[in-house]
């Protein structure tokens, strides 16, 4: 949808949620001398100001990586923090790394980045970015539709890696397309693991598409964390993943994510 613009969201409780469990996985790949190949079906811009207009209008921020001592609660071999802290060294310390950046992050000039990104300001913030990223990874970025360019890719060379999909969920066919999605993804590239973050909302929308995906992947893993509305009105109230082909050890990654939110005091 090209009105969405993730610059108010960025940084808050569920990018923290996403963004930490991405952040393990693509350390996790990364300890084995075999390339990879990361996809993102809708990139963002990568870089976000947490001090611009757009996050300190709706507090989100705040109310998520913003909270004192948060990233002091991850575990201190955690890939996670250590990729926000060098985003911060390089950009400043009220930026914040979208998931293309900490891919770009975390990856090898031998890897392989593809990213999607429709809207056009957006898309040119992303280019610029991972110019100044200074990461060495060979990279593509498309302004094409995410989905399109994910099947035209897959399956993916180098054929090991990560597909992430995390659309704002503003187009509401959106929870019928995923499943579908997965089905045709996951047929192309059987070993690839593929990656839905998806919000918790009041009215438990996501349930139907939930359901779809757990009867296509039986040993998918599902993951949900809860937190408070970020202000009054806000409808998420918490944050979602469901994971295919997962790597070994996520299991103990996501149990440490889920006490770590259950610890949360109130914003």
């Amino acid at each position: 949808m090209l009105s969405y613009q993730h610059a108010y969201h960025a940084g808050n409780l569920a990018d923290v949620h996403k963004h930490a469990a991405l952040a393990w996985m693509l350390a996790r790949l990364t300890v084995k001398p075999k390339p990879l190949t990361y996809i993102e079906t809708h990139a963002g811009r990568g870089l976000y100001d947490l001090s611009g207009m757009e996050a300190t209008k709706t507090g989100e921020a705040a109310a998520g990586i913003g909270r004192k001592g948060l990233l002091d609660s991850f575990a201190p071999d955690h890939p996670y923090p250590q990729v926000v802290a060098k985003n911060q060294a390089a950009h400043g310390p009220s930026t914040y790394p979208g998931s293309p950046l900490i891919a770009a992050h975390l990856l090898r000039p031998e890897d392989t980045l593809i990213l999607s990104e429709l809207h056009p300001t957006e898309h040119a913030a992303l280019t610029e970015a991972l110019r100044n990223s200074g990461s060495h990874v060979t990279r593509h970025i498309h302004a094409r539709d995410g989905f399109q360019i994910a099947r035209s890719v897959t399956p993916p060379e180098p054929r090991r890696g990560l597909l992430m999909v995390d659309p704002s969920f503003e187009v509401k066919s959106d929870y019928e397309t995923i499943p579908k999605f997965f089905t045709d993804v996951h047929r192309r590239w059987n070993v690839g693991i593929l990656v839905l973050w998806y919000p918790l909302l009041a009215d438990n929308r996501h349930r139907p598409m939930l359901s779809q995906l757990s009867r296509s992947f039986p040993d998918g893993i599902r993951h949900e964390v809860r937190f408070p509305p970020a202000r009054t009105g806000h409808g998420m109230n918490g944050s979602g993943l469901f994971i295919v082909n997962a790597p070994y050890g996520l299991h103990d990654c996501l149990s440490a994510l889920t006490r770590l939110f259950d610890g949360l005091s109130p914003a």
